[in-house]
């Protein structure tokens, strides 16, 4: 299903967008599609792999692309980093686990993450809608992270205990070599490109800001109890 929006529901779009004379198309991407096996730093001029979970993804920027140019409107891809919000499920699910001490630490936990807070995404977007022009831009926090960061530091934010340690033999007998390869991978990317062509800067810089705002929002509603 998650193919099938990414193809058809990409294709959909644009033809609709051809139809109705539109000039600008935005589609959102990731930045996975570009990511090097190696874990090295990468950027927009990257080659798109779309190997494995991330083929459809970049057949979706394919489609917009091609589209843009049969048809003559604007097409901006915006590829993002790991959305975290409040109301984001998965983050609110490493809220839980971290309060049970039940999310750990995968490995070392030097695996570097970009991510993007979920608002930052969405400003981001209208400044590309209202810029109107074609490309591809990486829209992530100004400084990376890695995964021991992001889960110590949520943590301490709610109050949890210290998220434990575990070896990755272990990670990939209880959650699967798929998700542990995936989580254990890093994605060095940069917001460079997109800021200086657009004057944008995310509110949440690092994820020191991003998670606090998440935090004091889940406490106005009572979470963690």
């Amino acid at each position: 299903m998650n193919d099938r929006v990414r193809r058809d529901g990409t294709r959909a779009l644009t033809e609709a967008v051809a139809r109705v004379g539109a000039r600008m198309y935005l589609q959102e991407g990731i930045v996975w599609v570009a990511q090097p096996a190696d874990g090295t730093p990468f950027g927009e001029s990257s080659p798109v792999t779309g190997r494995d979970w991330y083929a459809a993804a970049a057949d979706a920027e394919r489609v917009a692309r091609e589209a843009a140019e049969a048809h003559g409107f604007q097409a901006a891809t915006l590829r993002f980093g790991a959305f975290y919000a409040a109301d984001s499920g998965r983050t609110r699910m490493m809220g839980e686990q971290l309060m049970k001490r039940k999310l750990p630490i995968l490995g070392s936990g030097d695996a570097v993450w970009s991510s993007i807070h979920a608002d930052d995404a969405a400003a981001a977007m209208v400044v590309a809608a209202e810029a109107g022009r074609s490309g591809v831009w990486h829209v992530v926090d100004n400084r990376t992270a890695t995964m021991a960061e992001f889960f110590v530091t949520l943590a301490r934010l709610l109050g949890a205990p210290p998220p434990r340690q575990v070896p990755l033999w272990l990670a990939r007998i209880v959650a699967g070599r798929d998700t542990v390869s995936f989580l254990n991978a890093s994605t060095r990317t940069s917001n460079a490109r997109f800021r200086q062509d657009f004057g944008w800067a995310p509110r949440f810089p690092t994820i020191g800001e991003g998670l606090r705002e998440v935090v004091d929002a889940w406490r106005e509603e009572g979470f963690p109890g």
